[in-house]
């Protein structure tokens, strides 16, 4: 079907293009994995990357610099892939640039790939923010809307044109926000030229976090067979100790594949086979997936090893994908895992670290998932947007369980409840669970945080965005609210109740002693009104490292203990009854835009941004550890680090 390129840019007039492609929202996005049938090549490290400083933003497009070199259409620097680009140059315009950036590299490509004219090539980008046009030799292969989820293209044709020369892959980036995009933002224009340069403008945000940009996951070639395997559905279940994976492998390229599926233990030993393109593994006496925390051997994985056979063509195409045997299950007052009651005890996040930004870095992801462990945390939020699937595959091996959040924050406007943003939302949603669906660590999709719920077309928006959100996966689906109980339109659709606040914070800053009986209030409200499960899903205080006094004033370590310490005597009540869970609000400081308000970015971290531990990460630590004690279940092997 034809599209319409968008420019998403500040209403310049620009380019026109128009071509031929094919959106397949049906299509699989299965994580690359090398096998026998399929290779990978890493394009990470430097590309060149020049910034568009035209005043509208769009010479990149009116002069064509996909079809060039881009050293030869000016001035060039060298870019880390993947990072965010706003923090690598050591220029002030490029911190808070807005608009069309663009990288390219050039690679060869294995002539075994080039020569098999049966071998697809494949594109991918893990994340690239906002909107992302590429082109591979000056030809356009794709286009995406919205970061933090992958895309990719079949390359393979257009390489095998020019065989004998380097193949050069241009991606341009803009990072402008819209209404209508997620997150919304909007372009304001300061047109006093008594005060500001002509043509000057600035991108305004509705949420507290950096806008970093760029190119912020890996880049990929991949290869696969002519027939391959391009999706696989497991969805699980037990029935005493017989565990149940139900599968569905979607095979492109062959109308009458033979399709095997073996599942095989962590010891190698195959436990279930199956034939056919759907069917039911059954494995006897099964190791379920366990959070970290609640049983001996958590998160087991079982390795689902599928192999394709295509009788007409000689295609054969292998996969394996990590399996987890699970459920999930909400009560009005419980939220189950394995029919077993699960209290999260753990934190929001942010993909956030000095230099790189939101780009993807293993050590500091590790060191998170340490510090995580350290502290007893059993779970994390992927606020306020999807996180690369790599931090989903370690969550899945150590059992740490994940609530997957789209990229729907700062819905504020209510010309973001308009059909245009509720469109791009449902796509969204769909990217999400196509990509996650399979993993068990993740058990809730949340679809926004903090919209304006209380505005009349949220509950249409709300309903159908949910309602579609569970057309696509059996999980539970919520949005995480700050509106009051009784004019929250989103509410009555949602699973479990997800309620931020910042009582002594935002609301009576400094009043510590009012946090009791208005913590009090918001859960009775919320539960009489609802009946359903209730997470605390943000609470907290800016604590500046190395700030202290007695008594406890704002911004010190101690003031935001005791925020916490008031916050958890009323949670240890509520848990008994209906309350689910606790996240703090944050696990490390983050960088935000600059404002009056933040001093260097935001200071609700437990840990700072270089992962120093604050007074409050010891409080935690030690609450943490005593909850999976109380609840009976804390494994042999973890030593309680606090009596």
């Amino acid at each position: 079907s034809g599209r319409r390129f968008s420019m998403w840019l500040v209403n310049f007039t620009c380019l026109t293009v128009v071509w031929t492609w094919c959106h397949c929202l049906h299509a699989g996005m299965l994580f690359p994995r090398e096998s026998p049938t399929r290779e990978i090549k890493e394009l990470n490290g430097l590309w060149t990357f020049r910034a568009d400083f035209s005043q509208n933003r769009n010479a990149g497009f009116e002069k064509a610099w996909f079809k060039r070199p881009l050293s030869e259409t000016g001035p060039v620097i060298d870019m880390p892939v993947p990072s965010s680009f706003n923090d690598v140059p050591q220029d002030a315009q490029m911190r808070d640039f807005i608009g069309w950036v663009w990288y390219e590299r050039e690679v060869w490509v294995p002539m075994r790939w080039l020569q098999d004219q049966s071998t697809r090539i494949v594109l991918r980008v893990g994340s690239a923010h906002y909107y992302s046009v590429v082109w591979v030799n000056g030809v356009l292969v794709t286009e995406h809307e919205g970061g933090h989820l992958p895309f990719e293209a079949e390359v393979g044709a257009v390489i095998r044109k020019d065989a004998g020369i380097p193949c050069r892959i241009t991606i341009a980036v803009n990072n402008t926000l819209s209404l209508n995009t997620l997150p919304p933002g909007t372009i304001q224009y300061m047109t006093d030229h008594s005060k500001y340069p002509p043509g000057y403008f600035v991108q305004n945000i509705n949420f507290d976090f950096f806008n970093y940009a760029g190119i912020h996951r890996s880049v990929l070639l991949y290869t696969t067979p002519e027939a391959y395997i391009d999706d696989i559905t497991v969805q699980t279940t037990f029935l005493d100790s017989t565990g149940i994976v139900n599968y569905s492998v979607a095979v492109v390229g062959s109308d009458r594949p033979t399709v095997k599926v073996a599942l095989v233990g962590k010891d190698g030993r195959c436990v279930a086979t199956a034939n056919g393109t759907t069917g039911i593994l059954k494995v006897a006496e099964v190791n379920l997936w366990w959070p970290y925390l609640m049983h001996d051997n958590p998160g087991y994985l079982y390795s689902m090893e599928v192999r394709v056979n295509v009788s007409e063509s000689g295609d054969k195409d292998s996969y394996a994908l990590p399996v987890g045997v699970r459920t999930v299950n909400v009560t009005e007052s419980k939220f189950l895992i394995n029919s077993k009651p699960f209290y999260f005890h753990g934190v929001n996040k942010h993909e956030d670290s000095d230099i790189r930004g939101k780009g993807f870095d293993w050590p500091l992801i590790v060191k998170d998932f340490n510090l995580l462990k350290w502290m007893g945390a059993n779970s994390f939020r992927t606020s306020h947007y999807p996180y690369a699937e790599e931090i989903l595959d370690v969550a899945d091996r150590l059992g740490i369980v994940v609530i997957d959040e789209c990229p729907g924050v700062g819905i504020k406007d209510i010309r973001s409840f308009d059909p245009i943003s509720l469109d791009h939302h449902l796509v969204v949603m769909e990217e999400l669970v196509r990509r996650d669906k399979n993993h068990p660590s993740v058990v809730m999709w949340s679809v926004a945080n903090e919209p304006a719920a209380e505005m009349p077309p949220a509950g249409p928006y709300f309903k159908q965005l949910i309602s579609h959100t569970k057309s696509l996966d059996s999980r539970p689906v919520t949005f995480i609210t700050d509106s009051n109980y009784s004019r929250d339109q989103g509410a009555p659709y949602v699973d479990v109740i997800c309620v931020n606040s910042y009582f002594s914070w935002y609301h009576d800053p400094g009043h510590l002693e009012v946090i009791s009986i208005q913590l009090h209030s918001q859960f009775d409200d919320w539960y009489r009104k609802y009946q359903k499960p209730i997470i605390q899903s943000e609470y907290g205080a800016d604590a500046v490292p190395g700030l202290h006094s007695d008594p406890p004033t704002m911004f010190t370590e101690e003031y935001q203990k005791t925020v916490l310490q008031n916050y958890h005597k009323v949670f240890d009540q509520k848990r008994k009854e209906f309350v689910v869970g606790e996240l703090i609000w944050n696990f490390a400081d983050f960088m935000t835009a600059q404002g009056i308000t933040r001093v260097v970015g935001n200071k609700k971290g437990m840990f700072t941004r270089q992962r120093q531990p604050k007074t409050g990460a010891f409080l935690l630590r030690e609450r943490y550890w005593r909850i999976a004690n109380e609840t009976g279940v804390l494994p042999t092997w973890a030593k309680y680090p606090c009596q």
